[in-house]
């Protein structure tokens, strides 16, 4: 604890917790207010921290839709001075626990990224591999048994103040309209302390894969373990099953879980395709909300000038872009730039309503009179002419690219022409 409360741990914590931001506690209290506050609590705070007496607030519930909207995931929103806290102990406990971790774990953990974790799958079926066993945690966050991932922690952590406290927070209750319910099972997500708590239990399910020579990957609760026939996949998954619930005490959800082809199933968003030398791509799944949240933002943003909806869209798409860079498909890229342009004609075609002031904005974009009329008094639905011709000539891609527009095509182009460049013109997997 003496670790935990150390000038420079408490300010590069501090520092952390700031930067993340985020919503304020059942106290009200802002990242913004924060170092204020500190200024005079910060002393007891310290003793309390020292004495082993300090009592963590209850966390704020807030629920959010699942992706796909299927259901919602409860989050636990601690307070400032329980976020600053915890991110204290984080950066004293991951040092004693992460060097330990196994190999294919790639959740939460410094140098680690879901992008590692999706090669190392692709590799997986690449050697042969070509079955997955997808294994689905039911509310593992909600289900977490408090006496064995304390027993655990406790087998490296020996300071009895940092157990209390660790147990306090993972006891802390859950508030929600303005009612405190009790906690003795799960680690309530939205604190920085709830990644390095999770990968300490299931540290002991990549043990235990690791010890039978299963190959795996395993990003947060998210594990797939990949096997060469149908037959051992299915003996895998009983096994594994049972280990989960009799020694972690953790519930595989049969409905989400599978024994398929690697193809048939998405990890961390990217499915990829049946050839023997596999190659990533998006996920069903993950185009589909894609889609959605465009849809959504198209929604909010009706009142919104064209080039003004497009400069607020452009993070979304950099950001989906950054994380999909490893698709290898060129199709979907495709389908998407030409789907999302789409959509905005669709935008410009319904503000229109009127046939005369149609005419009049299809003229403007260089359509002659006689076609402009045909076009505007077709009769047919806005999806219809979001993608007719008069539309796309009207508004082609080099319009949008002038408003900013980002092409995930145009990425996908440069970074087949740098490979080409470097590797040739056989296809290399990278």
């Amino acid at each position: 604890m003496e670790a935990v409360v150390e000038k420079e741990n408490m300010l590069a914590a501090l520092a952390r917790v700031k930067s993340n931001g985020g919503a304020p506690g059942v106290d009200g209290m802002t990242v913004d207010e924060l170092e204020f506050h500190l200024r005079t609590a910060w002393p007891v705070i310290k003793r309390e921290l020292l004495r082993g007496i300090y009592q963590p607030s209850p966390v704020r519930g807030v629920a959010i839709p699942k992706p796909g909207g299927k259901g919602v995931r409860q989050l636990g929103i601690p307070t400032v001075v329980d976020r600053l806290a915890q991110q204290a102990l984080h950066q004293v406990l991951e040092p004693l626990f992460d060097p330990e971790f196994s190999t294919r774990s790639y959740g939460f953990r410094p140098g680690r990224s879901a992008h590692q974790a999706v090669r190392q799958a692709r590799e997986y079926v690449a050697e042969g591999r070509r079955w997955v066993v997808d294994i689905d945690l039911e509310k593992f966050f909600d289900r977490v048994n408090h006496d064995i991932l304390m027993e655990r922690v406790a087998r490296k952590v020996r300071d009895k103040r940092v157990l209390r406290l660790i147990r306090r927070y993972l006891q802390a209750g859950l508030m929600k309209d303005g009612m405190t319910e009790s906690r003795d099972e799960g680690t309530p997500q939205g604190g920085p302390l709830s990644p390095l708590l999770s990968n300490i239990l299931l540290d002991g399910l990549d043990k235990e894969l690791e010890r039978r020579g299963h190959a795996f990957c395993r990003y947060a609760d998210d594990c797939n373990i990949y096997v060469r026939t149908r037959k051992s996949g299915e003996r895998v998954m009983r096994t594994v099953t049972r280990y989960l619930s009799g020694v972690l005490r953790l519930r595989v959800n049969a409905q989400k879980s599978a024994v398929a082809r690697p193809w048939r199933r998405k990890f961390l968003g990217y499915s990829m395709t049946m050839e023997k030398s596999p190659r990533l791509k998006v996920s069903v799944e993950s185009e589909k909300r894609f889609k959605s949240e465009v849809r959504r933002r198209m929604r909010r943003g009706r009142g919104m000038s064209l080039p003004s909806f497009i400069l607020e869209l452009k993070p979304k798409l950099r950001g989906w872009y950054k994380y999909f860079r490893l698709n290898e498909v060129k199709a979907i890229f495709e389908r998407l730039d030409e789907w999302l342009r789409r959509r905005l004609r669709l935008l410009l075609w319904r503000r229109w309503k009127k046939p005369k002031t149609r005419v009049k904005n299809l003229m403007r974009r260089g359509l002659d009179k006689a076609r402009s009329i045909v076009s505007a008094g077709n009769g047919r639905g806005p999806w219809w002419n979001s993608g007719a011709s008069h539309m796309n000539q009207a508004f082609p891609k080099q319009y949008f690219d002038e408003l900013g527009l980002i092409s995930l095509l145009d990425g996908f182009v440069r970074r087949d022409a740098t490979r080409t460049a470097v590797y040739g013109t056989v296809r290399t997997v990278v």
